[in-house]
């Protein structure tokens, strides 16, 4: 069946986009679009003009700029960059090509790099290898710009586009509670930084959330704006893309021309669209603010800005940046590969500079349909990984899966139901913003990870101290509801769906007083042979179970799967400790087994401790 282009393409981020398929037509319901698969292209040619290099502490390069340019040229001097080279039957001629600093970076030791051509591989390859030689460097990688998906939005615009829309919040089994939620918080307070294609000015259900950002691209053709530099404010003025216009320069392939997404507004709607105003949707966290970190523009983004962009919203220093003086204490990054790539270094020292800061980052799990642990962002280190669930609360068929995903929100399938979309407003413009705005249904993971974003806004507005990003990943983790339908054991998105009251209602109860209240083991009940799965936590976290037994018939407690290390303890009617237990299974790894062979009647309480950080664990009882 032929599939046609419908309406303005959305979701294009860097390395991932949010998914969209055509809604009902005059024609009947539209079948799924299949999306371009996205791969991490080089900045130029096959090999790229811009390096991300990063210096050994103590060296002087750090300091002396003429002493890294120094070294920068007599790299290229050796792989070969200043010789010309004559047209041969399988290429053009190339110009002589020098290189040098370009600028400095927010995370320490980092610099960028530029040649002045592309490169192509084999003269990538050489230059990397050359730099690496220089013993002041400790690594080097080439700063890929990455482009979006080509994706589809809806051709359909409802006449009545108002909150009844959103089952994504309301729907009792696959949304997440925010009724009930919004009598505990609304996000007061709370700043969350939107890194993504920024934020279009002037949406009319967008007037009271937004405080400036900063603009990170500096790339006047990926900005669309006037000149290099980065500018305030990470106002989004469209990232469209003419045909061929990011041939040669943002991937090995011609990419198609295609119109302005606006998705960073549309996952800023999600956060905090103004709500109890008589206009449109409502928005989740709605007394929030959110910042726009604008990096993503057309063909998408270099990973030295975005990691910049991670830097700078959580409040650190950025060369020749003010300070952000409103740092975040959320960020939401609904961005990622569309293809296998493990976490660039680049991007993990930002996020761990940022998680130092006390930044908290929400991470969108991939619509690739694939293991989320070999797409980036989920493969880096200390994020919560956001999967994807549908109008009926199952796996979307593009949510990226595994034991890194920590849990579910929707993220909107309409294959399932053609009210499945996720709406909110954006701008009209198929170019640069106009002054029309009106309802966008979209889907993805994108859509998926502002929601959790947005909860974790409203839950450090209401705590006495602000959680950390492990304490929120498993406050979040343990509250979630369960799936109303199967997901299938080889696909795994965490540990359930997202349940804002759940998670405010035990973010706000105080401790246990022992004189006052009965403090007797709370435990989450055990099914006999059924399976929970998608468990997490830190080191030294501890989540405690029960399981009803009966007498003389073989217990068994099990634990496997996942990543990370975690130890099993088990004691009849009373909570086990690791000192104390009646019996205990403490092997490296996640493969536990406790066995009764004459078990008593009554409650065993089973206690799962974090030896290490884990994902993906899953706890069976069997009786």
């Amino acid at each position: 069946m032929k599939k046609t282009k419908l309406g303005m393409a959305v979701a294009g981020v860097v390395l991932m986009a949010s998914i969209v398929v055509p809604v009902a037509s005059a024609a009947g319901p539209g079948a799924p679009m299949q999306t371009r698969p996205l791969s991490s292209a080089p900045a130029a040619g096959e090999g790229g003009y811009r390096f991300v290099v990063k210096y050994r502490a103590g060296a002087s390069e750090l300091r002396d700029s003429a002493a890294a340019n120094q070294g920068i040229n007599a790299a290229a001097s050796r792989a070969g960059l200043n010789r010309a080279l004559p047209a041969t039957a399988r290429s053009a001629a190339r110009p002589a090509a020098s290189a040098a600093l370009l600028r400095r970076m927010g995370s320490p030791g980092w610099a960028v790099v530029k040649t002045s051509r592309s490169l192509d591989g084999a003269e990538a390859a050489n230059f990397i290898r050359e730099m690496k030689a220089n013993p002041t460097v400790e690594s080097v990688e080439i700063d890929r710009l990455y482009h979006h998906m080509a994706t589809e939005t809806p051709s359909f615009t409802p006449n009545d586009p108002q909150t009844f829309a959103q089952w994504n919040f309301y729907n009792a089994l696959s949304g997440v509670n925010a009724t009930e939620a919004w009598d505990i918080s609304q996000g007061e307070g709370v700043v969350v930084a939107v890194i993504d294609t920024g934020i279009a000015q002037g949406n009319p259900d967008l007037q009271t959330a937004v405080i400036p950002g900063y603009d990170m691209i500096s790339d006047k053709r990926v900005s669309r704006r006037a000149t290099d530099d980065r500018v305030v404010g990470g106002w989004d003025v469209g990232d469209w893309v003419e045909q061929n216009y990011c041939t040669g320069w943002a991937s090995a392939n011609p990419h198609d021309a295609d119109v302005s997404s606006w998705h960073g507004s549309h996952v800023s709607g999600t956060i905090a669209q103004d709500t109890n105003n008589g206009l449109n949707f409502a928005g989740l966290a709605f007394k929030s603010k959110v910042m726009p970190v604008r990096v993503l523009g057309s063909c998408g983004g270099f990973g030295s800005d975005i990691a910049d962009g991670i830097i700078w919203a959580a409040g650190g220093a950025v060369p020749g940046l003010p300070t952000n003086q409103t740092p975040a204490e959320v960020i939401n990054m609904s961005l990622g590969s569309g293809g296998p790539a493990s976490c660039p270094t680049i991007y993990q020292d930002a996020i761990n500079q940022a998680i130092g800061l006390g930044s908290i980052i929400v991470v969108a799990a991939g619509n690739s349909n694939g293991n989320a642990g070999s797409y980036t962002m989920s493969s880096c280190n200390n994020v919560i990984s956001v999967g994807a669930t549908g109008f009926n609360g199952g796996k979307t068929y593009y949510s990226n899966y595994g034991p890194r995903v920590d849990l579910s929100a929707p993220g909107g399938n309409a294959e399932q139901n053609n009210n499945g979309w996720i709406w909110q407003v954006t701008n009209k413009g198929q170019q640069g913003p106009t002054s029309e705005w009106g309802p966008t249904g979209m889907v993805g993971t994108s859509m998926a990870s502002p929601h959790v974003a947005a909860a974790a806004a409203m839950i450090q507005s209401v705590v006495d101290t602000p959680l950390t990003w492990a304490q929120m990943r498993e406050l979040l983790v343990s509250t979630v509801k369960p799936f109303p339908v199967a997901i299938p054991a080889a696909t795994p998105i965490g540990a359930g769906i997202l349940d804002l009251k759940a998670a405010l209602d035990k973010a706000t109860t105080p401790p246990c007083d022992p004189n006052v209240d009965d403090c007797g083991p709370v435990a989450t009940p055990l099914v006999n042979k059924v399976a929970v799965g998608g468990l997490a936590g830190g080191v030294g976290n501890e989540v405690l179970y029960s399981f009803e037994a009966e007498a003389g018939k073989v217990l068994t407690f099990m634990t496997y799967g996942g990543t990370g290390d975690v130890s099993l303890y088990v004691s009849h009617d009373k909570e086990p400790t690791a000192a104390s237990s009646d019996a205990r299974s403490t092997r490296a790894g996640n493969s536990e087994t406790v066995r009764f062979t004459t078990p008593k009647a009554g409650t065993y309480f089973i206690k799962l401790v974090g030896v290490a950080p884990y994902s993906g664990v899953t706890l069976v009882a069997r009786q």
